[in-house]
């Protein structure tokens, strides 16, 4: 699988260098949320512009991020551009599960303006 990667103090944030999404991706998509998740991330974006197809093994890779990073910061989905994976998503409802923002730098001051709510609460 082939993706890039800009880790700060902060989020990491992973492009997917794949067209496609599917089960010979998804494993190895998976295992790089773990790595990344026991490393001590606390907030993830996950980059699919250049994705143009996602089956259901790719649902479930994005799924497992979600989860992973649930209760300890945030998990977004972003660069959903191509019209199958838009769908797919919509259809899936995967919108209403995990946050979903139009681009990567959108993505980044929503997780900044996160992190200053949760610093304000918990003051």
């Amino acid at each position: 699988m082939k993706y890039s990667i800009d880790k700060t103090d902060k989020y990491a944030l992973m492009t997917l260098e794949v067209e496609n999404l599917n089960s010979l991706v998804a494993p190895d998509l998976k295992s790089e949320f773990v790595i990344f998740r026991n490393e001590g991330i606390s907030n993830f974006i996950l980059d699919l512009a250049k994705v143009k197809y996602v089956d259901s093994s790719g649902l479930s890779a994005i799924l497992t991020g979600n989860r992973l990073w649930k209760g300890i910061g945030s998990f977004v989905l972003t660069g959903i551009h191509h019209s199958a994976v838009k769908k797919l998503i919509e259809i899936s409802r995967l919108d209403t599960i995990i946050t979903v923002i139009p681009t990567a730098s959108e993505a980044v001051d929503f997780l900044y303006i996160e992190n200053l709510e949760r610093h304000l609460e918990e003051e």
